[in-house]
């Protein structure tokens, strides 16, 4: 008897939305140091790990597009990888939609917090859009940085070439936004950079509750919250990004708003502390049962 897992989806309610978190799918990654703390010594990453309980060999990369529910409106945020990972494991959205009772039609705007391709790859299957009723939402300095003929011959033109494979397509049905911008009603952009250069974080309001998505401003719950200075590989400007992870985190800590990382321990949603050298995690529990 084969026994396929149930795809993970996470529902809450804030305000008078519905959140619909889905693992798009997971990867086991070995050596962390060398994605986090690539200016540290590998002994000092591995002492951070294991005080706090975690393997120091190994790490998990979760990845979590949501789906916001206004009863007006299906907001998709990020898309996951797409088709080409599921013979991996990935591409799980299709599947999690459907388990939540969402087909990719009722998908009314898909938002982009930028153009990595474990968010833009469930754009596109088979040469066609995947949510076909839907407008998008692209922020234009992130567009027009990997839309530039000068990433080609780069480091990064492989990843150019899935934005010119699964966002370049629908640029006339794009609404390119910047800072400050309002995506949908309650929902606000902020530009948080370093990590890409057009990176966006979105402030989300309903009937008095907040929660802020950060998308991948960090993309460790241990590493990257409680040293966000140690540099991240996969930041293009490391600097930048460590002075975004600071302030973001700063705002959410001081405010006590809830937020949702792209690659936090699924669900994805928690608050974080201040610590001495930065900020410590505490997953969500049970604050929007009620």
């Amino acid at each position: 008897m084969t026994v396929l897992p149930l795809p993970n989806i996470h529902q809450f309610k804030l305000g008078a939305l519905k959140f619909t978190v889905i693992k798009d799918g997971t990867s086991i990654l070995e050596n962390p140091w060398e994605t986090f703390g690539a200016n540290q010594k590998p002994e000092t990453v591995k002492a951070l790990l294991a005080n706090n309980f975690l393997p120091t060999d190994r790490f998990v990369n979760s990845y979590c597009p949501v789906i916001i529910d206004s009863g007006s409106e299906v907001v998709l945020v990020d898309t996951g990888f797409g088709a080409g990972m599921r013979e991996k494991g990935g591409g799980q959205l299709a599947a999690g939609m459907k388990a939540a009772g969402y087909g990719p039609e009722q998908i009314t705007r898909v938002v982009l917090t930028h153009l990595h391709g474990d968010h833009v790859g469930g754009l596109m299957e088979d040469g066609k859009p995947v949510f076909f009723n839907a407008s998008y939402t692209v922020g234009r300095i992130e567009y027009d940085f990997w839309t530039d003929p000068a990433r080609k011959g780069t480091p990064v033109e492989g990843n150019q070439k899935s934005v010119l494979a699964n966002v370049v397509p629908l640029a006339d049905r794009i609404t390119f936004i910047n800072d400050g911008d309002t995506v949908v009603e309650g929902m606000t952009a902020m530009l948080a950079p370093g990590h890409t250069p057009g990176h966006m974080v979105f402030h989300i309001q309903s009937e008095g509750e907040q929660i802020v998505l950060t998308a991948d401003t960090a993309n460790h719950y241990v590493l990257s919250l409680q040293q966000p200075d140690w540099e991240v590989r996969f930041d293009l400007d490391k600097t930048q990004a460590a002075q975004t992870r600071r302030r973001i985190f700063d705002l959410i800590a001081k405010d006590r708003i809830p937020f949702l990382g792209y690659h936090m321990p699924f669900p994805a949603v928690g608050f974080v502390e201040k610590i001495d050298t930065g900020f410590r995690f505490v997953p969500k529990s049970y604050q929007y049962d009620f």
